[in-house]
């Protein structure tokens, strides 16, 4: 008989989540008695609005609820991420062009799975989110990195994506917000880029999580809107996990053409069908109820960024950029890299943020899961007291 092995080469180059992994690592110790403090996850220490975990309550009473609805969603949670949609993304849809998942992560997922075949490329600003490559490898594409430094406030250029261009090149994946840096492009760049992308035949991802985790006045403006030609050939996906502290209901969407939606539908009717009935009505409540906490966190989360710049940048060799959305800090750490610490010489931001963990008890995730060494992550999702008391626990360490 012929052998075969254990598992897939497939799965088995999948890499675990970098950010899930440390975020694991960081509870482990806290949950055996050490002090730690963890801005590893991109996750909200916000409890869920009232009025959503209300509505979640009454759909587990409904039998209704208790069966299987459409695989790509219930029409009346589709028809609030229309409007949503328009009202945020500027840009109309219909129902039929909304898909349901299981989280963002499945969104992304589909949109690459929907698209690509074996050999594609997608052109990958870096620094990315720690899912993309693999979900791209998964897809059977090939991920080109595009890496624009702390000196470009991590955004990239027309000019870079064109030199990494190839002819085999399908699929731009953007976000703005960024995940991991909170940078946000501005009309004009955003403009730039989805005509670039019109101009060559490219499709574009636009992952929108944290469209509405923006300060400071800026807006995240969709590709669809600045160059509405575009919207043939953009799949949008968003979701209730990062405005509404839902990240545990595990409720997504993707939104596009109708052929690239019809055949994604196809594909969840196999992989998952419809998402739980409870966390979609929950949702509907979300997106059409009252918005105040959801402004009262992200003045929270405003305070909260401030606070962590202006307190890292008094870190000798540490640069920390202003971010202008999502809840991260993305530091350029080169300047305390190449030097002995704690007895050792540290040259990698990997190697970086395992020194810091034990000996300050502070977990970060280092620059290698999101692209270059040299950098690391801080997520502010957390209160107040433990931000502050972390940073100063690295002011002390690197004084």
């Amino acid at each position: 008989m012929p052998e075969f092995a254990r598992i897939s080469k497939r799965i088995g180059a999948i890499a675990e989540s970098a950010t899930l992994k440390v975020d694991a690592k960081a509870k482990g110790l806290q949950a055996a008695g050490r002090p730690v403090i963890s801005y590893a996850a991109g996750e909200p220490d916000f409890a869920t609005p009232n009025h959503i975990v209300e509505a979640a309550v009454l759909a587990a009473r409904d039998p209704k609820n208790h069966r299987y609805t459409p695989a790509i969603g219930l029409p009346e949670l589709r028809e609030a991420i229309v409007a949503k949609t328009k009202q945020d993304s500027g840009t109309e849809y219909t129902a039929a062009q909304v898909v349901v998942t299981n989280g963002g992560k499945q969104a992304v997922y589909q949109a690459f799975a929907t698209l690509l075949d074996a050999g594609d490329e997608v052109l990958l600003p870096s620094p990315y989110w720690t899912t993309y490559p693999e979900a791209i490898a998964l897809a059977g594409g090939k991920t080109v990195e595009v890496f624009a430094g702390s000196d470009q406030n991590y955004k990239v250029t027309v000019a870079q994506l064109e030199a990494a261009r190839t002819e085999r090149s399908k699929v731009l994946l953007f976000c703005s917000p960024s995940n991991p840096t909170g940078s946000v492009y501005s009309r004009e760049e955003v403009e730039a880029i989805g005509r670039w992308a019109y101009e060559h035949g490219l499709w574009i991802i636009s992952d929108e999580i944290y469209q509405n985790l923006t300060y400071d006045g800026v807006k995240a403006v969709s590709v669809t809107e600045a160059v509405p030609e575009m919207i043939d050939r953009t799949i949008l996906v968003n979701g209730v996990a990062k405005s509404y502290a839902m990240t545990g209901w595990r409720l997504g969407w993707m939104v596009g053409p109708l052929d690239a939606m019809k055949a994604a539908g196809n594909l969840q009717s196999h992989l998952s069908s419809n998402v739980s009935n409870i966390s979609q009505r929950a949702a509907i409540a979300a997106l059409t109820g009252p918005q105040e906490e959801v402004e009262a966190m992200r003045e929270s989360f405003d305070r909260r960024r401030k606070l962590a710049v202006a307190e890292l940048n008094k870190i000798p060799g540490w640069v920390a950029p202003m971010p202008e959305g999502a809840f991260y800090v993305y530091s350029d750490v080169s300047g305390v890299l190449g030097r002995e610490w704690g007895g050792k010489q540290i040259n990698t931001s990997l190697e970086l943020c395992d020194y810091i963990l034990d000996a300050a008890e502070v977990a970060l995730v280092p620059g290698e899961a999101f692209g270059p060494s040299g950098y690391v992550r801080m997520s502010y999702a957390l209160g107040d007291g433990p931000l502050l008391e972390g940073i100063q626990r690295l002011q002390k360490l690197f004084a």
